[in-house]
């Protein structure tokens, strides 16, 4: 399985970057991100606005990519006529998506290394990090998080004929509900409700904890404590849902275009 999941990862991350759409979401998206970021709070009176700019304009270009790439690869596969294919191989379907994720995944990381490049070179602004240990920690929690919650996503379009209406729909509604950009505490009460079930939400707030320097380091654990939670609550959700996926399939035959 091991071996699987890397071929399929390194296959990925060739196929991926072959793909204008991906490219563009990889380098242009957090370059226009930043900037357009950056000119919303540079007036805002924010002292600490910059963790917004780089890691806002970072992760959305880092969501773009899990939209449009690991979200997408169903339905390409489906056109292509091979995701039945991939679903029988002796290889295991989790084991193939999965990899197609995590290579996805650890690729649009890119997108916060040109945040933050974009910044230094256009605005003379650098972001510090104040707590570099807790900000590794975070990053780590937060990749887990986000290929868990993709693994989620491909299964439940996996049975889907609208993949790309809804690869759409969910790109800009995470982006505001999880507070890449402004916290979520601006939020009316209602929304944050949904805000706080959304494990990146949490990533996302103990990486700007990590910038700007944790302070104090219970109320980090507690919401690393949160987030590791709701990821291991999304895993059992992901293997359950395949698990209901792959009978319906092999009874109803339904992964083919038409």
């Amino acid at each position: 399985m091991i071996k699987v999941i890397i071929g399929t990862m390194l296959v990925q991350m060739k196929q991926s970057f072959a793909r204008p759409m991906f490219r563009f979401c990889l380098i242009a998206n957090p370059i226009l991100n930043t900037i357009l970021l950056y000119e919303m709070y540079k007036e805002s009176g924010e002292t600490n606005y910059m963790a917004y700019v780089v890691l806002g304009a970072g992760l959305m270009g880092l969501w773009s990519c899990i939209c449009f790439s690991s979200a997408g690869d169903i339905n390409r596969e489906r056109y292509s006529g091979t995701l039945a294919l991939i679903f029988a191989a002796p290889a295991r379907f989790p084991s193939i998506i999965l990899g197609k994720i995590i290579g996805n995944t650890i690729m649009s990381l890119l997108t916060m290394v040109i945040s933050l490049i974009t910044a230094k070179a256009l605005f003379g602004i650098s972001l510090k990090l104040e707590s570099p240990i807790y900000f590794f920690v975070a990053l780590i929690a937060a990749i887990i998080a986000f290929i868990v919650i993709s693994s989620v996503i491909a299964c439940i379009l996996t049975l889907s004929r609208k993949t790309e209406l809804y690869m759409n729909c969910i790109e800009i509604p995470i982006i505001l509900l999880c507070g890449f950009v402004f916290p979520v505490s601006v939020l009316p009460y209602g929304v944050r409700v949904i805000s706080y079930a959304l494990s990146p939400t949490y990533a996302i707030e103990l990486m700007r904890m990590a910038v700007w320097g944790v302070t104090d380091k219970a109320v980090f654990i507690e919401k690393l404590g949160i987030l590791l939670g709701l990821t291991v609550v999304y895993a059992i959700f992901s293997v359950i849902l395949y698990r209901r996926i792959d009978k319906r399939v092999r009874i109803a035959a339904t992964l083919e275009v038409a």
